[in-house]
């Protein structure tokens, strides 16, 4: 498991709310032991009783429980609720009555120490962080160069904060210039790509929440102006099993090409907005870019971008790429003024660009609730 230090930084972004603590029940000191050892490392606590007739009150409320083989019989003998997330931790691999225990107790899993011991810790980082929590991913990508996918992006998650979901901005684009210039967090301390370059197994949502520099309640994770372009996909899909797992909405801004970790990211998306102004040439650029997508990603939408000087309609610019359209957004007055000074689009409430965003996020939460159920 992956631990994050502390370091001083200009952010507004508020922790996980808490939630209730896993439940151990056991007697043995030793099991004990390693189970709040095990805990500890997680970052959480446990809600230890020794016997089962206080155990089966708090049985139903807790995110997971743990019993150890010499309270099994006792609480499958209480008959509790049946559950999931119940995981009894046995002594002997081939004692064939400990998963007689575990079937009498209606246990997900039977665990033994110390193999099962890192998969245990993991279970516990997730029920600490809330493991139920899976975020809508939405992946946003240019047609062509100035599109505006950085700035529509932005403004989504920006809009989604204001509609009181927490969100985190992602940049994929080491070129771009960094997202975190468009939000206005340039000069805040936090994490960006180059730290988070070597993790592995499993990055703590919490760590990452409060380690990100941030802006209008979000969070953003950016590349600093250094020499790193890369980031191992075995990186990528850390952080973002750890994005999922820590936020409402997770908007990813992604190149026009592809390495793996950015197919790793595409591939965990459950939309992908391709912006493509309304002009011939950039369609045509487009239609490469959206052919490339369509062999990773599972539901490719346009979002059309006007003015356009030949005519054509959002519409028949989605026709032309064989994509359904998401939205057609007209353009924001003086929207280049703004970026160069400095200001974060998506904060004119009745602007082109904050209403297009709305529309997008009203489709996208409705499709994501509807897999979900």
């Amino acid at each position: 498991m992956i631990q994050l230090h502390r370091r001083a930084k200009q952010s507004d972004i508020s922790p996980l709310t808490a939630r209730p603590r896993p439940l151990a029940v056991t007697a043995e000191e030793d099991l004990l032991d390693d189970l709040l050892r095990l805990a500890a490392a997680a970052g959480t606590d446990l809600d230890v009783e020794h016997e089962p007739g206080p155990a089966r009150s708090k049985w139903a409320a807790a995110p997971l429980v743990v019993v150890g083989e010499d309270q099994a019989e006792g609480l499958a003998y209480l008959a509790p609720t049946r559950r999931r997330d119940v995981y009894l931790v046995g002594r002997v691999n081939d004692d064939t009555s400990v998963w007689q225990r575990g079937v009498a107790l209606g246990a997900e899993h039977v665990l033994f120490f110390p193999d099962d011991e890192t998969w245990l810790a993991d279970r516990l980082a997730d029920a600490a962080e809330g493991d139920n929590r899976d975020a809508l991913v939405v992946g946003v990508v240019g047609g062509r160069g100035g599109a505006g996918a950085s700035v529509l992006a932005t403004a989504l998650a920006v809009v989604a904060c204001r509609r009181e979901l927490s969100a985190m901005l992602v940049d994929l684009d080491p070129l771009g210039g960094g997202l975190d210039l468009v939000l206005g967090a340039e000069h805040s301390t936090g994490l960006r790509w180059p730290d988070l370059a070597d993790s592995r197994g499993r990055l703590s949502a919490r760590a990452l929440q409060t380690e990100l520099p941030g802006r209008h309640g979000l969070a953003v994770l950016s590349w600093d102006r250094g020499d790193l372009l890369t980031v191992p996909p075995e990186s990528a899909q850390v952080v973002m099993a750890a994005a999922r797992r820590g936020w409402d909405l997770v908007v990813l801004d992604l190149p026009r090409t592809r390495d793996f970790a950015t197919e790793e990211a595409v591939s965990s998306c459950s939309a992908v907005l391709l912006v493509v102004p309304a002009e011939v040439r950039a369609v045509a650029a487009a239609s490469r870019v959206a052919a490339a997508l369509t062999t990773v990603a599972g539901d490719v939408r346009v979002v059309s971008r006007g003015p356009s000087s030949s005519g054509l309609e959002g519409s028949e610019v989605a026709t032309a790429l064989g994509l359904p359209l998401a939205v057609d957004m007209a353009a924001e007055r003086r929207l280049a003024d703004q970026l160069e000074r400095g200001d974060t689009p998506g904060m004119n409430e009745r602007g082109p660009l904050a209403l297009a965003c709305n529309q997008l996020l009203d489709d996208l939460l409705f499709d994501h609730q509807v897999k979900a159920a």
